[in-house]
C-alpha cells in the first residue's frame, strides 16, 4: 500500500514537471506552438467535458463543441475579434440544428449542455492567446522573445500555482471548517484563506517583471486567486452532478485536462478583462465617470 501511494506521487511529480516544462516552451515560443497546445488542451477538455455529462444521459454534440472551439482560436490566432460574435451566434443556432436534424432526449438539456461545452472549454480557455498577444503589434508565427503578454500569462500561471499549493498546504494543515461539504468535501476555509495568501505574496512579486504597480498587482492577485478557486468549485460541481471523481486518467496522478485547467478557465479570462481594463492607465470605471461629467458640461 505504502509503495503504491509511493510510486502515485512520483508519477504525480513527474507528470507535473514534463506538463510545466512543455507549457513554458509553448508558452515562450507563442504563435503557432502556443496555438496547437491550446488545440491540444480544448480537444481533451472537450472530450472529457462530454464524456462527464453523458454518465447524466445528456448527449452534447462533441463535434460541433470542438468545431466551434478551433474557430475562436483561429480567430482570436489572427485577431480577427469582428467575427467572433457570427461565430458564436452560429455555434448557438448550429446546437439547436444538430438536435433537431441528429439529437435525441432530453433534447433542451441537449442544446444547453452543447453551448455550455463550446463556451466553457473552448472560449474561456482562448483568453491565454488574448493574455499572450497583449503588447504585441502584427501576427507571428513564432513570438520568441520577451514581451509583455508573456510576463502576464506567466503572472497569472504564477497565481494559480500559489493558489493550488497554498490551499493544498494550508487546508492539510489547519482545514477545520468546510468551504462547501456538498460540491467539494475537502475544500476547507482555511484552505482558501491559505490559498489566497500565498497567491497575493506571490503577485506582489509581479511588479519586478510586468508593467503593474503595487496595487494593481495586488488587485490582480486577489481576483485571480479567487476565480481560480471557483472555477475548480465548478468545475467540482459539474463532476459531482454526474457522480464522477476525476474528468480521466489520462494524466497520471493528476486526472484529467480538465482537472488540472479547472482553475485557468476561470483565472485566465478575469486577468484578461483586468489587464486591459484597469491597468496600464486603462481604467473603464473612471472612463466612464469622465464620461457623464462631460455629458452633465454640456447639457447642463
Amino acid at each position: 500500500m505504502e509503495d503504491t501511494q509511493k510510486q502515485n506521487k512520483i508519477m504525480r511529480v513527474v507528470t507535473g514537471v514534463i506538463i510545466s516544462l512543455v507549457a513554458l516552451l509553448c508558452l515562450f515560443m507563442g504563435g503557432i506552438p502556443l496555438l496547437c497546445f491550446l488545440f491540444v488542451v480544448i480537444f481533451f477538455g472537450s472530450v472529457e467535458y462530454v464524456k462527464i455529462l453523458r454518465t447524466k444521459g445528456f448527449h452534447p454534440s462533441l463535434s460541433l463543441i470542438l468545431l466551434a472551439d478551433v474557430a475562436f482560436a483561429i480567430l482570436i490566432f489572427f485577431r480577427r475579434f469582428d467575427l467572433l460574435p457570427s461565430i458564436i451566434s452560429l455555434a448557438v443556432m448550429g446546437s439547436f440544428l444538430m438536435v433537431l436534424f441528429m439529437g435525441r432526449q432530453p433534447y433542451i438539456v441537449n442544446v444547453a449542455t452543447t453551448v455550455l461545452g463550446f463556451l466553457y472549454c473552448g472560449w474561456l480557455s482562448c483568453h491565454l492567446l488574448l493574455i499572450r498577444q497583449i503588447g504585441l503589434d502584427r501576427i507571428n508565427a513564432f513570438q520568441i522573445g520577451i514581451n509583455e503578454g508573456l510576463w502576464l500569462v506567466i503572472f497569472v500561471f504564477l497565481i494559480v500555482v500559489a493558489t493550488d499549493i497554498g490551499g493544498y498546504y494550508f487546508g492539510s494543515k489547519f482545514g477545520k471548517h468546510k468551504l462547501s461539504p456538498v460540491i467539494s468535501p475537502k475544500k476547507t476555509i482555511e484552505g482558501a484563506l491559505g490559498a489566497t495568501f500565498c497567491a497575493v505574496v506571490v503577485a506582489l512579486f509581479g511588479v519586478f517583471y510586468t508593467k503593474l504597480t503595487f496595487f494593481e498587482a495586488f488587485f490582480a492577485g486577489i481576483l485571480i486567486t479567487v476565480s481560480s478557486q471557483l472555477g475548480d468549485l465548478s468545475e467540482s460541481l459539474v463532476k459531482r452532478d454526474a457522480g464522477v471523481k476525476d474528468s480521466s486518467n489520462i494524466l497520471p496522478g493528476h486526472g484529467g485536462i480538465l482537472d488540472r485547467t479547472d482553475g485557468y478557465l476561470f483565472a485566465l479570462p478575469v486577468a484578461y478583462y483586468y489587464f486591459v481594463n484597469f491597468t496600464n492607465g486603462h481604467n473603464i470605471i473612471l472612463e466612464f465617470f469622465k464620461y457623464i461629467q462631460g455629458v452633465i458640461h454640456v447639457y447642463f
